[in-house]
């Protein structure tokens, strides 16, 4: 039997045919889904779509760590072991802070020794060549320090805080001797019992002046 061919011919588009309809502009968005609570545990968004913590202000301040030291308290359960920061900070332009603090951990004792340091801050008169005006000695219960102004060039010769304090204010010439207790609270509060100690020319010259002088 002879197999008849059968041709399937494609029909000719409609002029008159409809076109779809465009999707309406004023459909209704769909609806945005709440944001969950902090700290829901069915907040699944990525980190990126989280809010960011503030960053950092860059206040001109340097800090600096001077010591570390691990001190415990014994209690009734037993020993609370806990870490002491001595933090130093400084703009390298005349102010300088130093504070110490107590916290069950290193960066957090750090972080609040240098939250303390700059809130409480002190101000330093440096005369031209980046030294001290005088020679001063520093006293705070045993310990002395003894700060004398070197020529430009000779930069600083301290040793442990009371360098820290004095590159941190911006003194770039000075010897120092440190005499008594070793400690170093001890020695940047003698330190800086001698820096606000220092007094300008225009200072010493009202002092010294007489009655008589200052008629004239």
């Amino acid at each position: 039997m002879e197999e008849k061919e059968v041709k399937v011919t494609a029909e000719p588009a409609k002029e008159n045919a409809e076109p779809k309809e465009a999707p309406k502009e004023n459909a209704e968005a769909p609806k945005e889904a709440k944001p969950f609570a902090k700290g829901d545990r069915r907040d699944r968004r990525p980190r990126g779509d989280r809010q960011r913590r503030p960053e950092r202000v860059d206040d001109g301040f340097e800090d600096r760590v001077v010591y570390i030291n691990r001190v415990s308290k014994t209690v009734k359960g037993g020993r609370r072991m806990k870490f002491t920061a001595l933090v130093a900070v400084g703009d390298h332009k005349g102010r300088y802070g130093f504070a110490l603090a107590k916290a069950s951990e290193v960066p957090d004792a750090i972080k609040k020794a240098t939250e303390s340091a700059k809130k409480h801050t002190f101000e330093l008169k440096l005369v031209k060549g980046g030294t001290l005006s005088h020679e001063v000695v520093g006293k705070y219960g045993a310990c002395s320090v003894y700060l004398k102004p070197a020529p430009k060039g000779t930069g600083i010769i301290a040793g442990g805080p009371v360098r820290a304090i004095l590159e941190l204010a911006g003194v770039q010439n000075v010897c120092s001797k440190v005499y008594g207790s070793r400690a170093a609270i001890n020695i940047l509060r003698a330190t800086h019992q001698g820096l606000q100690n220092l007094k300008d020319y225009k200072a010493v010259k009202a002092l010294r002046s007489t009655p008589e002088e200052e008629q004239k």
